[in-house]
């Protein structure tokens, strides 16, 4: 055998694992290998590439949805589906710009894999949302369904909410099915200036409140904007305030929402072709990009509850050296620091653990990430409940064993 089995279908995945079986091997699942840097460092015997898995099975735009075979490109999913005025409304990122990797280059099983979801999941929900079924090879060597071709088809446990951020741990998937939305004919974001973290948040608190129907609310201090290449953010630290829809009701509704927002200041606008260059560099952390400093910092990617974003950013700060990005009104924090000897992960463990959220370190060195917690560690009950499932789908650790926790 060699260094990697590239599989062409489902039973060559089959196989695979079987032979891994057999062998007492075990396997890393990669597609086109753009998050393979994210996780703990990969201590398998073999890779097993699932990129060859690729291309669209069905898409019934007037259905809204779309079937394909887990390794075919993202890009190619998004070009098809705008190609009808629809789109993944999770808004998936493109972690090639944070982690040194070209652009465009993630697969859609990949990113269902990773959960990873944009701004909009204030409004649209996560990628586990939009998750409707799949086909998957179990560390069993067995192959598998689970869901089907429409919106209501869970009649016993949803496994694609199991699928969904488990990063390839429990089984290989080889076709998913996807949900897709109409696509907004315009959009506009409402820009607040030279706001601190906690104005900034209570501000999107209100926007969030509000009939507006915002689906994208973030803060940018003042470097972070900085580095953000939009003429239209230049300068001071900007909250914005994304708004989608038919031209009429985005004109309206930016309107009423600059009349509710005027307390925390004059607002100003960006139009539809700015608008979406803010949020797409939003979406990838784009000021964070790996090399955009100079450097290779860390960085770290942590939920929590919005109202809290600036409480946490601040504990991590008063440590640290640290530059954040608030999205999702400020439940989601990225986090770009100084070079530590453990990148960190001390301060941002006892911050989260005081304040609440779970934290993943998406950028470090392969020796910092084998010996910190790269994803927040469970508490025992969660912990053993994860071992549990572990064992039913992969009871011999032959899937990308310890991606997530060691032992695991």
């Amino acid at each position: 055998m060699t260094d990697a089995i590239k599989a062409r279908d489902a039973k060559d995945v089959e196989q695979a694992v079987q032979w891994a079986l057999a062998e007492g091997k075990t396997l890393e699942l990669i597609g086109a290998g753009s998050k393979r840097a994210i996780g703990r460092p990969s201590q398998t015997d073999i890779s097993l590439d699932l990129s060859g898995l690729s291309g669209i099975l069905l898409y019934e735009p007037q259905e809204l949805v779309l079937s394909a075979k887990a390794g075919t490109p993202l890009a190619e999913i998004e070009a098809s589906v705008a190609s009808k005025g629809q789109q993944l409304a999770f808004e998936p990122m493109d972690c090639g710009p944070i982690l040194g990797r070209s652009s465009a280059a993630a697969t859609l099983g990949g990113t269902l894999a990773a959960n990873l979801s944009g701004p909009r999941r204030i409004k649209a929900g996560a990628a586990r949302d939009h998750f409707l079924g799949f086909t998957a090879v179990s560390g069993r060597g067995e192959l598998f369904k689970s869901g089907g071709r429409v919106v209501k088809n869970v009649t016993g446990y949803d496994l694609c909410k199991l699928m969904a951020g488990s990063w390839g741990t429990l089984a290989a998937m080889t076709e998913v099915t996807i949900k897709t939305l109409p696509a907004p004919e315009t959009e506009e974001t409402v820009l607040l200036r030279a706001l601190a973290p906690e104005k900034a948040i209570a501000a999107m608190t209100a926007a969030m409140a509000s009939g507006s129907d915002v689906s994208g609310a973030a803060h940018l201090p003042r470097g972070v904007a900085a580095r953000i290449p939009v003429r239209e953010i230049a300068g001071a630290a900007v909250t914005a305030l994304r708004l989608e829809g038919f031209a009429p009701s985005v004109a309206h509704r930016t309107r009423s929402l600059e009349m509710l927002l005027k307390s925390f200041g004059e607002a100003e606008r960006a139009g539809p072709v700015a608008s979406r260059a803010l949020w797409r560099a939003v979406r990838d952390v784009a000021t964070f990009a790996s090399g955009a400093d100079g450097t290779q910092r860390p960085l770290w990617r942590i939920s929590t509850v919005a109202s809290r974003g600036a409480e946490l950013a601040a504990a991590v700060a008063k440590e640290l050296n640290a530059e954040v990005l608030f999205d999702w009104s400020g439940g989601l924090l990225w986090l770009s620091l100084g070079e530590t000897e453990d990148a960190g992960a001390a301060v941002i463990g006892r911050a989260v653990a005081a304040i609440g959220g779970h934290a993943t370190l998406m950028r470090a060195s392969g020796a910092v990430r084998a010996a910190v917690a790269v994803f927040s560690a469970q508490d025992p009950a969660l912990a053993a409940l994860t071992r549990r499932v572990k064992e039913g789908f992969d009871p011999k650790r032959v899937l990308n064993p310890g991606r997530m926790w060691a032992g695991v």
